[in-house]
């Protein structure tokens, strides 16, 4: 009996082994075949774009075809549902945004879970958010905005429920002690010509989106939601400068695969997605865009993205906000 335990022993020790082994080769081999690099959101936005240059870069790189393949819906949950469902072996993987972050939260029902069914791979890039007002509001900055607002009736638009231009300003709204009205559209697109128009009177959105619309005159930037002031508006104070001590705001992009991705695996793709965000060419080119490029490892993107739904789950809690 204690012979055949041992022999039973042995032959799963080397069936270990011989997976381990596997796993490295396959690591070394990867990639063999075409990638599929899915997209939660429609072309164009900051997801699309910031897809469509890795996956160029991994293609020269790697010689395989990495294929963009835009699944939106659901706020970008519809494709992580997607991906979650894949077969873990570094092939699908998948743009992820503060969207999914605050989702996991906003919605009562999802079919997959950010940390238990997808695994971290590597955060691409943030762009930071600035807040806007019509030019028909006074304020020239965050305190006289406030008291603006104490006032009168502030309306504010956003990109829809739960998205990041609404949980900001619901956590300013908290943070300020004012009230304001909010009005959802189906992006930011439709958002901003009535905010222009003055039907509303506040934006919290990201620089790529907003800040365009600032050159005539008719929306005013009050504060930037970064760090260190930002070098497209350096005359514009952070909201850190304007008493705001924790207010740092910005959409953050990245990648994630299906759960049980090789390890190996993912750390392949993880550092060689930060050499190209990092490269001089790629990193410019998104600078010039308002993004600010990071890359890092699978764990600093696993702490970024713990940390996110808990700040977000908060500010959502607070609001009230709910999707279906």
């Amino acid at each position: 009996m204690t012979k055949i335990i041992m022999r039973r022993a042995l032959a799963i020790g080397f069936a270990g082994l011989a997976a381990a082994l596997t796993t490295v080769a396959d690591a070394a081999d990867y990639p063999a075949r075409p990638l599929r690099y899915i997209v939660g959101f429609a072309p164009g936005g900051i997801n699309d774009i910031l897809a469509r240059i890795v996956a160029q870069k991994l293609n020269e790189s790697w010689g395989q075809a990495v294929i963009v393949d835009n699944r939106p819906g659901a706020g970008g949950n519809l494709a992580a549902g997607i991906v979650a469902k894949s077969t873990a072996d570094g092939y699908t993987f998948m743009n992820i945004s503060t969207a999914h972050a605050i989702s996991q939260t906003l919605y009562a029902k999802l079919d997959y879970s950010l940390e238990r069914d997808l695994t971290p791979v590597v955060v691409l890039g943030r762009s930071p958010n600035i807040m806007v007002v019509n030019a028909g509001i006074p304020a020239k900055n965050v305190a006289e905005l406030v008291d603006w607002a104490k006032k009168n009736r502030l309306i504010y638009a956003s990109g829809g429920i739960g998205v990041i231009s609404h949980l900001s300003m619901e956590m300013f709204k908290v943070a300020a002690r004012i009230d304001a009205t909010h009005v959802p559209y189906k992006g930011v697109g439709p958002a901003v010509p009535d905010l222009i128009s003055g039907q509303a009177h506040l934006m919290v959105n990201s620089i790529p989106e907003l800040l365009p619309h600032t050159k005539g005159g008719k929306l005013r930037v009050i504060g930037s939601m970064t760090e260190q002031r930002h070098p497209f508006i350096p005359d514009v104070p952070t909201f850190i400068e304007q008493g705001y001590k924790e207010f740092v705001m910005g959409n953050w992009t990245g990648i994630v695969a299906p759960a049980g991705t090789p390890k190996p695996v993912v750390n392949k793709l993880a550092a060689e997605v930060t050499r190209i965000i990092r490269s001089p060419e790629v990193s410019k080119r998104l600078i010039d865009q308002g993004v600010d490029p990071l890359g890092g490892t699978p764990e600093e993107f696993g702490k970024l993205i713990h940390a996110e739904i808990a700040r977000f789950g908060k500010a959502v809690r607070e609001s009230g906000a709910k999707a279906e």
